[in-house]
């Protein structure tokens, strides 16, 4: 039975309930999952994140384990262009090792690559970066977080030496005196949290929303900001010419505990407010009153998301946001600083890990030795046997099938074909590899290309850990067992490896750590497969990942499922089982070699692509409320297919009326990639310079079969957020 669950049993009952945590974004509010008579409730639970609220998403979350759209035995292909027809595990699993044998005696180990997702739990996200290495030799791995927040997390590491999302706890938002949302919507995204700014409210505090679109939660601010899409960079540099201009600098913690402020000091003399409300719209009252509602008060919070985030310049956007939070003076006091919403459930866990392509298990860098020799001692391989850093998530999709790209594709957690930038361009490089695997519970719009599809678990069918937004390590419980013909896809990697014979292949002769890799070993056919160093238990892989983590920046050694449990969750750095862990940061000193942050100056540039005549019109994607990323699970979902049963264009009136456009009448929204057709939903919440489409639909209404693929020089995030269209009445 699952620790932490209860059953009752009385005459004609059996009842059955587990505390858990929402399988949808990186909120991870916490519920009660009820088992009686065969039917499954949902409860909410008072964890500190969500304090007893839940979305409709987590309320509905339960009605896709017995879907029937559920895949209940593996699917496979016996020639390209023929239908997927079942098949057993044995031959499936046979059928994909064979394949990946093939095209790497063909094209070498690089040839196979690997996807993984942002909603993976940590110890399968562990899992996947040791098969890539270790089991398949190759590079190539990395998943759709990359397109979540790694702007956010490369801007944190330069400046910070770190990158966790909220470096303090999430009740801090309620404290704040003034707090700064850049390119956030939890309103739609996580409304939970907005419990915490109603605490904030209530105590006086002002929120101040930087958005294209006087969204959900911009509505509810005291302030809004409505730039042009693209240019938050020139607005964050224009509220910090401001400060400095009014004398509100923090000069005491400027020269004690930062680097690099006097570059800074001369790049954002140059950014005058004038000037920047003639290129972004945002007008000089509003970025002065920003200013001083930020310097004048004892607390204050900045926070980014995808807004700021997904962009070809997103690093140097959220820089610009950390050097004004340095220039205050706010980073690691209470109630005070900077961090950064992510979005998915275990963004911040998946990418810590290792199935992020430049990064061994505790956010280590592949390419340093110290950290290869650490991981590959646990690993119990030769450190020179490890691969060097692949590419990131875009550049890997876009090569694949190409002569010097992979031939070979494993998907976990991922819907690439809707969810990619230039996503017609993505799916045509899927279809041309000549072995693509995808792991899924239903037929997502990828699987539906694969050659082989494998029903996998879902979240209330397996135990496991998460890292929510906050750094906050938490456990996810199993209801129950899989259904009969799936697996975990820890069970699932634990059959490939012992088909690919990666224990016998690459471990050392001589091992000197002191705990065993493996855990309990059975037939490799069955869903509890363990052996070649990949159990299928996810207590064992979370063993193992915190021996890979320990000594590195997101250090699990001392977070075990007990302590978990016991604290509500433990906050890494957490070195010691018996020591404290880490609620906060930078309350002493920034984890850089000196000890203090650095400031980075970063200049404004136009978007990767600009308007024409041509293309007159700036495009942005989002979320809305009822659906989560690619929509193949909550499109599925009766009560949040009724409450948005489709996508649609929003439009600003004065758009529609010089287009001859109707509310309802259907458009074509195009762009030099492709184009989607949608209805249009008028709207004076948008700029009229700038149409909006919501990015979790397939088909016509797929919003990224127009969004620009340029990427972001450092983190590889590509230019969701804003291309050039033109808009037709269809």
């Amino acid at each position: 039975m699952t620790q932490g669950a209860r059953v009752t049993t009385r005459p004609g009952v059996h009842r059955r309930e587990v505390a858990t945590h929402c399988p949808y974004c990186a909120l991870q509010c916490g519920m009660v999952l009820r088992e009686a008579t065969g039917r499954i409730e949902v409860a909410p639970r008072d964890f500190p994140t969500n304090r007893g609220g839940l979305c409709q998403k987590g309320w509905t979350a339960a009605e896709l384990l017995d879907h029937p759209d559920r895949l209940a035995t593996p699917l496979l292909r016996d020639r390209p262009g023929a239908p997927l027809r079942p098949a057993s595990w044995d031959e499936a699993l046979d059928r994909v090792a064979a394949g990946i044998r093939a095209v790497q005696d063909r094209h070498g180990p690089d040839a196979v690559a690997v996807f993984g997702g942002g909603g993976l739990t940590n110890e399968k996200a562990y899992a996947l970066g040791k098969f890539a290495r270790v089991a398949l030799r190759t590079r190539h791995i990395d998943y759709n977080g990359r397109w979540c927040m790694s702007s956010a997390a490369a801007a944190g590491l330069r400046a910070f030496g770190v990158d966790r999302g909220l470096p303090f706890p999430l009740a801090d938002l309620g404290r704040a005196d003034t707090l700064l949302l850049v390119g956030a919507n939890p309103a739609e995204t996580m409304p939970p949290l907005l419990r915490h700014l109603a605490d904030q409210r209530a105590r006086g505090g002002q929120l101040i929303v930087i958005d294209p679109r006087l969204t959900a939660t911009a509505r509810q601010a005291d302030r809004h900001l409505q730039p042009l899409p693209g240019t938050d960079l020139a607005v964050a540099n224009a509220v910090l010419h401001v400060a400095l201009t009014e004398g509100w600098l923090d000069r005491a913690y400027v020269a004690d505990r930062t680097s690099g402020f006097d570059e800074v000091r001369r790049t954002v003399a140059g950014y005058w407010p004038a000037e920047v409300e003639r290129l972004s719209g945002v007008p000089v009252a509003d970025l002065e009153a920003t200013a001083r509602a930020l310097a004048t008060v004892d607390r204050a919070i900045i926070l980014t998301a995808r807004g700021a985030e997904q962009h070809a310049k997103g690093v140097d956007t959220v820089s610009a946001f950390i050097n004004l939070a340095l220039a205050l003076g706010l980073p690691g006091r209470p109630g005070s600083g900077y961090g950064c919403l992510t979005g998915q459930g275990n963004g911040q866990g998946g990418r810590e890990h290792g199935q992020k392509a430049d990064q061994l298990p505790g956010y280590r860098r592949i390419d340093d030795p110290a950290a290869r020799e650490h991981v590959a001692r646990v690993w119990g391989v030769p450190a020179d046997d490890l691969p060097g850093p692949g590419v990131p998530a875009y550049a890997l999709l876009d090569s694949l099938g190409t002569a010097a790209g992979p031939r070979a594709l494993l998907v976990f957690g991922s819907n690439p074909v809707v969810s990619a930038p230039r996503a017609a361009r993505v799916e045509s490089r899927l279809r041309a590899l000549d072995l693509l695997v995808v792991a899924d519970f239903v037929r997502s719009e990828t699987a539906d290309l694969a050659d082989v599809v494998l029903p996998v678990a879902q979240w209330a069918e397996e135990d496991g850990t998460m890292t929510n937004l906050e750094g906050r390590v938490l456990r996810r419980r199993a209801l129950r067992e899989p259904p009969p013909g799936v697996r975990t896809d820890l069970a699932v990697l634990a059959g490939l490896a012992a088909r690919l014979h990666a224990g016998a292949l690459h471990r050392a002769p001589h091992r000197t750590d002191p705990f065993p890799t493996q855990g309990p070993a059975v037939s490799s056919g069955g869903n509890a497969a363990g052996g070649h160093g990949f159990p299928a238990d996810p207590r064992a892989v979370f063993e193992e990942l915190r021996r890979a983590s320990a000594g590195g920046p997101a250090d699990y050694a001392g977070v075990t499922w007990e302590r978990v449990e016991r604290d509500e969750g433990v906050f890494w750095p957490c070195p010691d089982p018996d020591g404290p862990d880490t609620p906060r940061l930078f309350t002493e000193s920034f984890p850089t070699p000196d000890g203090r942050a650095r400031f980075h100056p970063v200049t404004h540039r136009p978007a990767a692509e600009e308007v024409c005549a041509e293309y007159p019109l700036h495009f942005t994607t989002g979320r809305v409320l009822a659906h989560y990323q690619s929509g193949a699970q909550t499109r599925r979902v009766d009560a949040l297919r009724r409450a948005a049963p489709e996508g649609f264009v929003e439009l600003h009136p004065d758009l529609a009326d010089r287009l001859g456009v109707a509310g309802g009448d259907e458009v074509r929204v195009v762009s030099r990639r492709g184009e989607l057709r949608a209805p249009a939903r008028l709207s004076p919440a948008i700029r009229p310079d700038t149409v909006f489409a919501p990015f979790h639909w397939p088909g016509a209404a797929r919003a990224n079969s127009v969004t620009n693929d340029a990427v972001d020089p450092v983190s590889g995030m590509p230019e969701f957020k804003i291309c050039a269209v033109r808009v037709e009445k269809a």
